[in-house]
């Protein structure tokens, strides 16, 4: 049975304030310090959570806890912020309700943080696959990127938000996320050029700067130093606990998985470092000769880089800073701006790029996570939003902020009333209305229509003539004089003109929270919000990718001259449509509160957090819902818990649970003005009643845990003793069993002796009878054996003598051969034509018929060998042999020659272009084709020749024009001569009286001699109507040069002439070829 516990059991303190007794502010507090103290820093006002910032981490968020709390109801276990966000999504899944989370508190009260614990704990519980976790990731991932974006360290907060979020998660049927929208309400955006003292710009700055590589500041030409940047500010630009760097890593990783292209973090960092640039840029005064005043800036360094980043022209965006246009109707004047103007321009520029990029990344954060499908969804929303805010220096920013608090406060009254309402009405109980105060008043000073604050600023914005903030707080002091909330120096009220709290340019309002002072400067400005049309148009003129997007406005085809809704014009709609969206759901609240201001831990500010709990209404919050009855709880689980209370409904009740319930409350004589029975739950007016019920309870558990122990306590022993009874009834079975076996081995190995010494006679008798047996019928056989031997060898014997020699010798022989054949079988060699062994004859008398086995296993693997061949390579194999023939033994070229392939064409005539003409000259199939020098008689030098050989012709032609030289037919060549040495010189000779004779003969010298003179050869041998070529090799031979004959004479050369056949003219009668001496 699963034991559940209830936030009754083992309370510190009271953990729901409604069962508080007695209630006074002071119990109240106590209880909530008492709490603290123990670290339980949430405490229940029935579905409301109260949140105390411990100011540290505590384990109580660990994965464990998250089931501890999964799918229990919402009393069930001790306070707990996941109490509240299971009841939400099970409401939200099993109820089709759809839900909303308010978190609302001071600055630094913790609200940002109970936003992260609640979406992550709907993520944990939610459904588990692949889609549904990447639309979880991406909606927690969400976070770092905005906080990075819009949150900064106040003087309250490390991690304060400027800004307002609300989330829309959605769901299908199942419970399983499928997307969310984003809200964001008001950015702090003057933030981005001025922070108060202590405090300091938004945390993208100083991530970048602390964890960008160095080379993507390279590219942003940023620095690392916070000191060269005007807008950063210097006395809190490192905060202790906050790692920038490594929070730098992760809000990269963030923007990854929420789906970020790697081009898009890149603009958006470029515009981050545009900003800080903006701020450095700084103007001095000048006169014109008309005695206007303009202004110019000092350094253009600045300006340069954040122009590079923008992708715009420096002249542009200068000209921009220096004028302004104004438009109306068909007119434009452009007028100068002076310093003051210039600078105003400036941070009004870097304020309305930040937060349009701010509201960039919102739009593409909300393309990202939003849900794909088209059906209707669950939705739960979480407001996270500023808290109020009291400074020494309110301006403009805090009213705003502190007017949507006004109106969350509003919602809490009237949601929490309506919903207590309710559910009386829905179980049957008269109700009476709880006086309360109500802020409509505040919100009504604040946004009405007519004579409401926003809208005498909007007024006062829009009209013509002379506008200052303190022609805005004259028409305050006018109109709003007489409420009771609003408060001026110079309003008609006289009280105020003697309190010297309240200053001259300043009003306060008396807020639920208590009185704030605004100062009046700024407010108009900030209203208007204007960026000059000129730096509108600039920005628009950008290169960059973003730029044009977040200035459309800047678009000189789309002017509109129409003013622009003022700041809190479009604030308050959206806190309109914010409050609409809020009442259409159910909703959850959690109060936050922070303990003290040193942002310690373990430090309990009683008058600071009794100043909060009063504003914050939560005294009148406990009384409304004491009001009535404090306690509720349905029949089934009230039954449950207070069962054992009563004989007739312990263990087990069978009937109805209500029906159960009566007849424990009668058996308990509890009193009928102290509860009421409803339609589904039992409702306890005082909470004493709940604690002399939990008191009955405790007693009643004590008794049943003492009958419990007698029970346990007499079934052990009982069970003990049965164990001992039946372990001696074991035991002794088992020796019985034991004594009996040992006596039936015995007689066993008796018996068994006596048989095998029985058997064992009986067998040595039977071997000693098979024994003789055997003898005898041996003997016999032996005899007969030996009878018959003798009467084979005496008819036998004469034969044997005449024939034995020649059978032993013809047998020998044959034994002799079967041993050589098979040896010769496994000694045979491999099937390589040019391998060589062969194995040793073992007799003499075989030599002949070794050698004639060698001869024919050798022919049989050549022929083996040349089977392989394709016909193209059977020709080159006859081609090298006759090679062989020709020139083994003759010509000392011929080895190196032995393992070059004979290649034919070396020149691919038909495929080089540049012979085009030469090989059309030629119909024949080209045999041959190379590069040759033809030897002239004159001074012995070559020049270079085309060699082309056909079937029937020999063709030579100029190198380098494929001009024809020669063509001699085959049928004319009488023979060729070459040298016995390893040079290529070689001579065609010419029959005398032929055609081709006339020029002489032709002495020429190739690197592929070898080849030249064998295919001449072979063409020669295979022609039946021509006679063989005659092949002369000789070191002297003659050569017929037209009319005289020339002797060519090779002789060996010196080591000075180098490696180089070279060939001189000696005289007219001789040629002298020097040939390098072979190694």
């Amino acid at each position: 049975m699963e034991v559940k516990t209830s936030l009754l059991d083992n309370m510190i303190g009271v953990g729901d304030m409604v069962l508080l007794e007695p209630l006074t502010e002071d119990s109240f507090l106590e209880n909530l310090k008492k709490r603290f103290d123990h670290n339980e820093i949430y405490t229940y006002i029935g579905s409301v959570v109260i949140s105390l910032n411990p100011y540290r981490s505590l384990p109580i968020y660990t994965p464990d806890k998250v089931e501890e709390y999964r799918n229990r109801n919402f009393y069930e276990l001790s306070p707990h912020i996941y109490a509240l966000a299971d009841e939400a999504y099970r409401s939200l899944r099993d109820q089709d309700k759809d839900q909303c989370i308010l978190i609302t508190g001071e600055s630094g009260a913790g609200k940002t943080e109970a936003s992260k614990l609640v979406m992550s704990y709907v993520a944990a519980v939610c459904g588990k696959g692949q889609e549904v976790n990447k639309v979880k990731e991406q909606l927690l991932q969400s976070n770092p990127v905005l906080e990075a974006f819009g949150n900064a360290k106040t003087v309250r907060n490390d991690n304060s938000s400027r800004f307002g979020k609300y989330m829309d998660i959605e769901f299908d049927f199942k419970g399983d996320p499928l997307g969310g929208v984003i809200s964001n309400y008001l950015l702090e955006k003057s933030r981005v050029v001025k922070q108060p003292r202590g405090e300091r710009n938004f945390h993208i700055f100083y991530q970048l700067l602390s964890g960008a590589p160095d080379d993507t500041l390279k590219k942003l030409k940023l620095e690392r130093d916070f000191s060269k940047y005007n807008y950063l500010s210097l006395d809190s630009a490192t905060v202790s606990g906050l790692d920038d760097a490594a929070n730098f890593r992760t809000v990269r990783n963030a923007m990854q998985i929420v789906g970020f292209m790697e081009d898009e973090m890149q603009s958006v960092l470029e515009l981050v470092a545009a900003v800080l640039k903006l701020g450095n840029i700084e103007f001095k005064p000048e006169s014109r000769c008309n005695g206007m005043d303009e202004s110019r800036i000092k350094d253009k360094n600045d300006l340069k880089e954040m122009c590079e980043l923008l992708g715009t022209e420096q002249s542009v965006l200068e000209r921009a800073f220096s004028y302004r246009t104004v438009e109306a109707k068909m007119e434009k004047v452009s007028t100068t701006l002076n310093v003051a103007q210039a600078y105003y321009a400036r941070d009004a520029l870097a304020k309305n790029l930040y937060s349009r990029l701010f509201s960039w990344l919102v739009t593409r954060i909300n393309e990202s996570i939003k849900a794909q499908a088209k059906t209707r969804h669950k939705v739960m929303g979480v407001l996270d939003i500023y808290g109020f805010e009291i400074f020494e220096d309110n301006s403009f920013e805090q009213f705003i902020i502190n007017y949507c608090n006004e109106k969350l406060q509003q919602i809490f009254i009237e949601l929490t009333l309506r919903e207590e309402q309710e559910e009386y009405i829905r179980e049957g109980i008269e109700w009476t209305n709880i006086e309360y105060f109500n802020n409509a008043v505040i919100c009504d000073l604040i946004e009405n229509n007519q004579n409401g604050i926003l809208a005498m600023l909007d007024e006062e914005c829009l009209r013509p003539g002379t506008v200052t903030d303190e022609t805005f707080l004259d028409k305050l002091n006018t109109i709003c004089a007489d409420h009771q909330h609003f408060e001026s120096r110079l309003s008609k009220n006289s009280k105020f003109l003697n309190d010297h709290s309240l200053p001259h340019n300043c009003f306060r309002i008396q807020h639920y929270a208590g009185k704030v002072l605004y100062r009046v400067e700024g407010f108009v400005d900030k209203n208007n919000d204007l960026l000059y049309r000129d730096l509108s148009q600039a920005m628009y003129k950008a290169n960059h990718s973003l730029i044009k997007q977040l200035f459309p406005e800047g678009n000189p085809a789309k002017v509109n001259l129409k003013r622009p809704p003022t700041a809190g014009f479009q604030f308050k709609a959206s806190v309109g449509t914010l409050m609409s969206n809020l009442q259409s759901k159910n909703p959850n609240y959690i109060r936050c509160i922070k303990p003290n201001d040193k942002k310690a831990s373990h430090v309990f500010n009683g008058s600071l957090v009794c100043h909060q709990a009063r504003y914050l209404g939560l005294m009148e919050n406990v009384r409304v819902r004491r009001a009535g009855y404090a306690f509720r709880q349905a029949y089934e689980p009230c039954l449950e818990r207070y069962k054992m209370l009563c004989k007739n409904t312990w263990p087990h009740w069978k009937g109805r649970a209500r029906q159960g319930v009566e007849v424990l409350m009668t058996d308990l004589q509890v009193p009928a003005e102290e509860f009421s029975y409803c339609r589904s739950k039992i409702f306890i007016r005082n909470p004493r009643t709940l604690f002399f019920l939990e008191e009955k309870r405790k007693q009643c558990l004590e008794d049943l845990a003492t009958l419990i122990q007698k029970i346990y306590k007499g079934w052990k022993c009982r069970s003990h003793f049965l164990l001992l009874k039946k372990s001696q009834v074991v035991v002794a079975s088992w020796y019985r069993r034991y004594a009996q076996q040992k006596k039936y081995q015995k007689i066993k190995h008796a018996t068994t002796m006596v048989q095998s010494y029985t058997r064992g006679w009986q067998a040595r008798k039977l071997l000693r009878e098979l024994k003789y047996q055997k003898k005898c019928e041996e003997a016999v056989t032996t005899i007969a054996a030996f009878w018959h031997g003798t009467q084979v060898r005496r008819e036998y014997r004469k034969f044997f003598r005449a024939n034995a020699g020649k059978k032993i010798y013809n047998f020998t022989i044959q034994r002799i051969m079967q041993k050589y054949f098979l040896g010769l079988k496994s000694k045979l060699p491999s099937m390589s034509p040019i391998d060589k062994t062969w194995p040793a004859r073992p007799y003499s008398f075989l030599d002949g018929v070794h050698a004639e086995l060698r001869r024919i296993f050798h022919l049989w693997r050549c022929k083996k060998y040349r089977s392989r061949f394709t016909e193209e390579k059977k020709a080159v194999y006859e081609e090298k042999l006759e090679a062989s023939e020709l020139f083994k033994d003759k010509k000392a070229l011929y080895p190196s020659s032995v393992r070059q392939p004979f290649k034919g064409d070396y020149l691919e005539i038909s495929k080089n272009p540049k012979y085009q003409k030469l090989s059309s000259a030629v119909d024949e199939k080209i045999l041959l084709a190379d590069v040759v020098n033809k030897i002239n008689r004159a001074n012995g030098k070559g020049s270079s020749r085309l060699f082309l050989l056909t079937k029937k012709n020999v063709v030579l032609a100029d190198q380098k024009t494929g001009q024809l030289k020669a063509n001699v037919p085959l049928t004319d060549l009488a023979s060729v001569s070459t040298s016995t040495q390893t040079d290529g010189f070689f001579a065609l000779k010419l029959k005398e009286g032929s055609a081709s004779a006339v020029k002489g003969d032709f002495l020429l010298s190739s690197d592929h001699l070898i080849e030249i003179i064998t295919k001449l050869h072979r063409i020669g041998s295979m022609a039946a109507d021509r006679e063989k070529l005659n092949i002369d090799i000789s070191d002297e031979f003659l050569v017929q040069f037209k009319q005289d004959k020339v002797c060519v004479k090779f002789i060996q050369g010196s080591p000075k002439n180098g490696n180089s056949v070279s060939c001189k003219r000696k005289n007219n009668r001789l040629l002298e070829v020097s040939v390098p001496a072979s190694s």
